[in-house]
């Protein structure tokens, strides 16, 4: 537990499925004030409220777009009206589609890059604001991936997009610093979510993928939460600008285990 962030303000967006539930409860147990921002799930959105309340937090939920400026501003406005205030925001809404790269359509590419990208700047351009605003060293977490530095065939968009966040995020943490405003992201590996249950479900897929992670197993959402809550504390307080890889090694050239290569 981070005492640090009982009765903080966080707004998750993305939060009514796989890593933005998991760290919504995950902010719950640690007794935050939780914004749960959904695009398209509202029954999955009121459930996941219910779990943040049951974990010892408290919570409302709001339907938005990431990529629409006035969304965005309405999420500021719907923290401060529902719980007095912004600390924390947590950049999770993204989306991925696999189209060979000579075949994507402009509307999946600018449909990816407007809801990982410009949806990961609206939401820290906003934020900042408030806090600089305020006078509030709050906290801004991006969520990446590890495509933001391995190259991904058929997710040219994707990786464009996440590549984009990592400098997105180093470039505002170290605009704001003197300010004492953090930026930081969290790069996830092969993480056992919704948007991954149909590859998992294959026992081919699953072991290749398994074979690409050095510690040999599919990550978990909560393992990915663990990481969020200790970049929002004070535990992480001298860290900014970086991105933090929860991957079990996949960013460190698995092919080479055991002396291959």
């Amino acid at each position: 537990m981070y005492t640090d962030l009982q009765e903080k303000v966080v707004v998750i967006t993305g939060a009514s499925t796989g890593l933005g539930r998991a760290m919504a409860i995950r902010f719950g147990k640690e007794k935050c004030n939780v914004i749960i921002n959904y695009y398209s799930h509202n029954e999955e959105a009121l459930k996941v409220k219910m779990e943040v309340e049951n974990a010892g937090g408290k919570a409302a939920v709001i339907q938005g777009d990431v990529s629409k400026e006035e969304d965005v501003k309405n999420l500021v406005s719907f923290a401060i009206e529902q719980f007095g205030g912004l600390d924390i925001w947590i950049n999770n809404a993204g989306i991925e589609n696999s189209v060979p790269s000579h075949k994507l359509p402009l509307e999946d590419w600018e449909k990816v890059i407007k809801t990982n990208l410009t949806g990961a700047f609206l939401g820290s351009r906003e934020a900042i604001n408030y806090f600089v605003e305020n006078n509030i060293k709050g906290n801004v977490i991006n969520m990446s991936s590890v495509h933001e530095q391995i190259p991904w065939p058929t997710f040219v968009h994707y990786a464009a997009s996440k590549g984009g966040v990592k400098l997105l995020t180093e470039t505002l943490a170290l605009e704001y610093a003197p300010k004492g405003i953090r930026v930081n992201n969290i790069g996830p590996g092969a993480i056992n979510t919704p948007i991954n249950e149909e590859k998992l479900a294959d026992p081919q897929k699953r072991k290749d993928v398994e074979s690409m992670i050095p510690l040999g197993y599919i990550g978990k959402p909560e393992e990915i939460a663990a990481v969020a809550v200790w970049l929002a504390s004070t535990e992480s307080s001298y860290v900014t600008g970086i991105t933090l890889f929860a991957d079990g090694g996949m960013t460190k050239y698995p092919a080479f285990q055991a002396g291959r290569g």
